[in-house]
């Protein structure tokens, strides 16, 4: 079924990287390249409840991967400014309406305590490292806020994956409906990316 295959594949690609194709998964997320933590957190956390990862290793070794991802994008921002950022952001498949959002919500409250709380927010979390590096955060602060708020968020979907697995028959007797749940969520999220292109197409051209 879906599930076994989304499973079964996401699991084989980190068990053949182990700990560091966890990190590069991680520094990929936390950085504007599309790979979602949810797509990667829960599946480490079945490795450990299989006993195959340990738990305080698969915690560093995604966190570590978190901070060198983020700690890329804010130095991008830091060094080369916006301009350089959109420029090397086309290769990226930067949304500048999403980067533009980031900056506007960073900017007007600003802060260690922003960019912690940013870490838990979706597609603000991919992106804040950028306008943190921009407005020149100091770096012991991004450091601190990121590191800290990045393992808060990799621990909590690790233990999500890990009490997935934990329960794993209950989910196999209800696959079918999870299965319908998972191609539902995809519809809808292929509709909503659709209607918000076009919307933001319209605005443009009206």
């Amino acid at each position: 079924m879906l599930t076994e295959v989304i499973s079964h594949y996401a699991i084989q690609v980190l068990d053949a990287g182990g700990y560091a194709g966890a990190a590069l998964l991680m520094a990929f997320e936390s950085m504007i390249l599309p790979v979602p933590s949810e797509a990667v957190m829960p599946f480490v956390g079945f490795l450990v409840a299989d006993g195959k990862w340990g738990l305080a290793q698969a915690i560093f070794a995604t966190s570590l991967g978190s901070l060198i991802g983020s700690l890329l994008s804010y130095f991008m921002g830091y060094y080369g400014g916006r301009p350089f950022v959109l420029k090397v952001g086309r290769f990226l498949l930067l949304d500048v309406h999403d980067l533009e959002m980031t900056e506007r919500f960073f900017h007007r409250s600003g802060g260690v305590l922003t960019l912690f709380i940013c870490r838990f927010i979706p597609v603000v979390r991919h992106l804040v490292s950028i306008p943190a590096g921009i407005g020149r955060m100091r770096f012991w602060q991004f450091v601190l806020a990121t590191t800290v708020g990045a393992t808060l968020w990799n621990s909590f979907l690790l233990a999500c994956g890990f009490k997935l697995r934990e329960n794993w028959e209950v989910v196999q007797t209800y696959r079918h409906h999870f299965d319908g749940l998972i191609i539902g969520m995809l519809v809808v999220s292929i509709a909503w990316y659709v209607w918000y292109k076009l919307k933001r197409r319209r605005a443009k051209l009206g």
